[in-house]
């Protein structure tokens, strides 16, 4: 069944506990030890994370370019830019910014090229949203191998504060044609990636985006310009972007016609199937950490593409009854989302997961539901519900569901 959120009381009483639990763990105190008199080091131009603090993406593809932001050691919402996930087929190119060049054509009334500063002469807009790749998750389908860290699962989505001009605006200076339905925006890699994006996308949210989180893109994310749709599969947010064209149908590219389509158990095909579904992950506890008997703060991350989260529920007994977690504001919409709830181990067996819904009331299906929709092999857009058994011993487990 499910239950409502947890009162005011019962709440205070959850806090109440994780703290005695912690303290009852913690060895006598004493004085403090005397603190250092000598000075510290002198800064540097950029500053540095702390000696102790060491994260960093995992690294599973150098050449085409797959890496994986470590969610489980992150806190908060907004993804480091440093350690953003990374995915390319060609490579990471050097665009010198002075020399960089936008065309944009087709079915306009003015075919223009734009150099990077006169975009950034453009009104700008700033957008929190995650990118997530088409196949994250794709562990979490392919093998039910328990040693993995929420990174490893699904740290192919990243959150960051994106800045620079809305492609509507550049559209409205070079004058749309009536004709024009799809847009073909088409990378400076060596493998010139390309992707068809309806008119409809274009002149809603669409960025061309020079900053990430404060400084200018990194050269992994696309750097001088990227496009970035919010909710869309990351595939679609052309990195390093060249060319612009509008036409009146999609191009049907190699990059769209190989790879990204959702075919589903009936044998229909999901060419163009964009948006992202509702999905969550419990980031602590979760593999390689072990628990202890007492009082956890339950935490993890939630985001969909189709908006705001509306919920976020969790089960601590391999999802035989539901209880709401809380939500961290701000809660924004296609961006990831922290949640929170307080458990008590008792020390036996269980599995712990989470189920989102988004503001559509699109419910994160559970394994067997996404299982049963899709072709085998098909693993793009898995957000089908992640769980972590709980061993006795205190060891805790990946476990797909």
């Amino acid at each position: 069944m499910t239950r409502p959120l947890l009162g005011r009381r019962e709440l205070l009483r959850s806090a109440s506990g994780l703290v005695a639990s912690i303290a009852a763990g913690r060895h006598a105190l004493g004085a403090p030890a005397p603190a250092s008199g000598a000075p510290g080091r002198p800064m540097a131009p950029l500053s540095e994370r702390a000696p102790a603090e060491h994260p960093a993406r995992a690294l599973h593809e150098r050449l085409t370019g797959i890496s994986a932001t470590p969610l489980g050691e992150l806190d908060g919402t907004i993804t480091p830019s440093d350690l953003h996930f990374t995915r390319h087929h060609a490579g990471i190119p050097a665009v010198d910014p002075s020399r960089f060049e936008l065309l944009v054509h087709g079915l306009i009334d003015r075919p223009t090229v734009f150099r990077l500063d006169e975009l950034r002469r453009l009104p700008s807009r700033t957008v929190t949203c995650f990118i997530e790749c088409a196949g994250n998750g794709l562990p979490a389908v392919r093998s039910a191998a328990r040693d993995r860290t929420p990174g490893d699962i699904d740290g192919a989505t990243s959150n960051s504060e994106w800045t620079g001009v809305a492609l509507r605006t550049v559209l409205d200076e070079v004058g749309v044609k009536p004709g024009a339905r799809w847009l073909l925006a088409q990378s400076e890699d060596a493998g010139r990636y390309a992707r068809s994006i309806p008119i409809e996308k274009a002149l809603d949210d669409a960025l061309l985006a020079y900053g990430q989180n404060g400084e200018p893109i990194r050269a992994e994310q696309g750097y001088p310009l990227r496009l970035v749709l919010p909710g869309w599969e990351g595939s679609a947010s052309v990195k390093w972007l060249r060319r612009v064209e509008l036409g009146e149908r999609p191009w049907l590219t190699r990059d769209e016609t190989a790879r990204y389509s959702t075919i589903l158990r009936d044998g229909r095909v999901r060419l163009f199937d964009f948006e992202l579904g509702p999905k969550s992950i419990i980031t602590s506890p979760a593999y390689p950490r072990t628990v202890d008997v007492g009082w956890w703060e339950i935490r993890g991350l939630a985001w969909s593409g189709a908006g705001r989260i509306a919920r976020v529920e969790i089960s601590v007994d391999a999802g035989a009854t539901w209880q709401d977690a809380r939500l961290d504001a701000p809660v924004l919409p296609r961006a990831h989302t922290r949640f929170r709830y307080p458990w008590r181990w008792d020390g036996g067996a269980t599995a712990l997961c989470s189920r989102a819904t988004d503001e559509r009331g699109q419910v994160q299906p559970s394994w067997q539901e996404f299982s049963a929709a899709r072709a085998p092999g098909n693993d793009y857009h898995n957000n089908h519900v992640r769980g972590w058994r709980v061993e006795s011993d205190g060891r805790v487990w990946f476990e797909r569901g």
